[in-house]
């Protein structure tokens, strides 16, 4: 074990060249002081690092010293430090640069006004405003701090990256010399050509323009609005990600998506949502939302196609519905309900094989209904509560006239049972009739009026001469407790009790530096290497990732 005296040898600055010597005990009491001559420049060395200098006032008994003028300091083959003065203490191994300080590692050179370094440490900082240039980026920042040994820059304050590709504004970022990689910390943006991604902690690979952020999350992107805990970007292959608290906003067409799990492909120009995902839009100043266990939308703006996959549904204050998928093509205006379709406009239940709903293109209103093989309609008869008004046929066209169904039209082996009364809401029969074309004139969601085309064959029986098993239509099933009421019905056990992925990072802090080293293990697959949960397309595979 070495002693207190043989320690303090071993810290001692060493004169290596003193070219012209004086004192000056008026000024620098107990100083020495060297200067340059006509050869070179006073050199001193320190436990294998060189200084020099123009002139060194150098207080040997306090083992410290006083560099001025040309001030240069290297320390093995790459560190070079040049400015006009220098504090150094042999004893405590700290120093301080000021005026016109640079610091180089032979990749990278921090420039600064003032620089304090610590060669126990292997850490040099500056707090007055610092830059730092290397072959990918210049980075500014008030505050930063260089870590010798993991070749690692912690800015803070103000922080700037300036690339000819894109620019980062941070409050914290730790950048790694080697990898070119940042961590951020606080509010955060990246802006790159076509994209700007904000974050309050996250990863970015600055080489290649990849990367993650989480909490507050938000990726402009290809004129959507990507917004959730943790978010996945990468430009080489066009591709984000999102997971947990999603919101996707079509800045053009004014559309959300919310999800728990999201992709969006921009060269695709597409998204795929899942996990509790519904699409709300604005018609006629209704909201509109759709659900399935996926929804996929693509194609370019105003020939956006949504689909939505396995118990599928939607809901507007007037009309709701479910089936097993639905296809809206907005080129076209149509909306197809697909495989076991029911359809609720107010009060009145409408089924059949195929069911399409037809927007008007220019007004974006709903304008027509199409009910394509067993078309039926069933409503409950609002004055009895007893009954059920029925039409049915094979065929069914409705028109909308504002947003609200006005005429039916049932074509081709029509029947139809219809409750009539009179003006005094009294009971006047059952109208139980069959014949080739039905037209329905609706108001207030209630048949107002009915027509009978083409040899109409039935009447209208008074109650007690027609049975209860004799006022139903053969198919008849009314389905009214799975009638969709509120927008939180589209959703089911399963969509409510969804167990979001635990995303780290967002709760406790990453140790960044284990979280760097093991990332430099895998080069090929940056994020996926230390759990991030997010993804990342391979070829045509979509893989996934755990965020930070």
């Amino acid at each position: 074990m070495a002693t207190a005296q043989e320690e303090t040898q071993g810290r001692q600055i060493n004169i290596v060249y003193g070219a012209n010597f004086t004192k000056d005990e008026a000024k620098f009491p107990g100083a020495s002081i060297f200067s340059k001559d006509d050869e070179r420049q006073v050199q001193f060395e320190h436990q294998g690092a060189d200084l020099w200098c123009d002139i060194a006032i150098f207080y040997n008994q306090e083992n410290r010293l006083r560099a001025i003028g040309n001030v240069r300091l290297q320390q093995g083959d790459s560190i070079e430090m040049n400015s006009a003065k220098l504090d150094w203490n042999g004893n405590t191994s700290l120093a301080k640069a000021w005026e016109n300080v640079d610091l180089s590692d032979g990749k990278m050179t921090l420039t600064t006004d003032t620089l304090y370094f610590d060669r126990e440490k292997q850490i040099s900082y500056y707090n007055s405003g610092g830059k730092v240039v290397d072959s990918a980026n210049v980075l500014t920042s008030k505050i930063g701090t260089y870590f010798t040994e993991l070749k690692k820059v912690q800015f803070k304050n103000k922080v700037h990256i300036d690339n000819p590709e894109y620019i980062i504004d941070s409050e914290q970022l730790d950048y790694y010399r080697t990898s070119k990689n940042a961590y951020m910390y606080g509010p955060s943006t990246i802006t790159g050509e076509d994209y700007k991604i904000y974050c309050e902690r996250g990863f970015y690979d600055t080489k290649i323009e990849q990367g993650y952020g989480i909490k507050n999350t938000r990726i402009d992107y290809d004129n959507k609005i990507i917004e959730g805990d943790s978010l996945y970007f990468d430009k080489a292959t066009e591709f984000a990600s999102a997971t947990n608290n999603i919101k996707i906003t079509d800045t053009i067409n004014n559309g959300v998506i919310r999800a728990h799990y999201a992709e969006v492909f921009k060269a695709k120009d597409s998204v795929f949502a899942t996990k509790r995902a519904v699409s709300i839009s604005l018609v006629q100043q209704d909201s509109l939302y759709m659900h399935g266990d996926t929804l996929m939308v693509t194609g370019k703006e105003e020939e956006r196609i949504l689909r939505a996959f396995r118990n599928a549904k939607f809901y507007k204050t007037d009309l709701s519905g479910k089936c097993d998928s639905i296809h809206f093509n907005e080129k076209t205006g149509i909306t197809q309900l697909i495989t076991d379709p029911i359809l609720w406009n107010v009060d009145n239940q409408i089924t059949g094989d195929s069911i399409h709903l037809i927007s008007d293109m220019e007004t974006e209103k709903l304008d027509s209904l199409k009910v394509i093989e067993n078309a039926f309609i069933i409503s409950l008869d609002t004055i009895s509560k007893e009954g059920y008004n029925q039409a049915k046929g094979k065929n069914l066209l409705g028109k909308f006239i504002e947003n609200e169904l006005k005429i039916i039209d049932l074509v081709q082996n029509t029947e139809v049972i219809y409750y009539v009364y009179n003006d005094d809401d009294e009971l006047v029969g059952i109208d139980k009739t069959i014949c080739s074309k039905i037209r329905l004139l609706m108001a207030n969601s209630d048949i107002e009026d009915i027509t009978f085309f083409v040899n109409p064959d039935g009447d209208i029986f008074p109650e007690t001469d027609l049975p209860v098993e004799s006022r139903k239509l053969k198919g008849f099933v009314w389905r009214g407790d799975e009638r969709i009421l509120t927008k939180d019905d589209i959703f089911d056990e399963d969509d409510n009790n969804i167990e979001l992925v635990k995303i780290r990072g967002i709760d406790n802090p990453i140790d960044i530096d284990a979280e760097e080293n093991e990332r430099q293990k895998n080069e090929n697959d940056p994020v996926n290497a230390v759990n991030s949960k997010a993804v990342k397309p391979k070829k045509t595979q979509v893989k996934k990732a755990q965020s930070p």
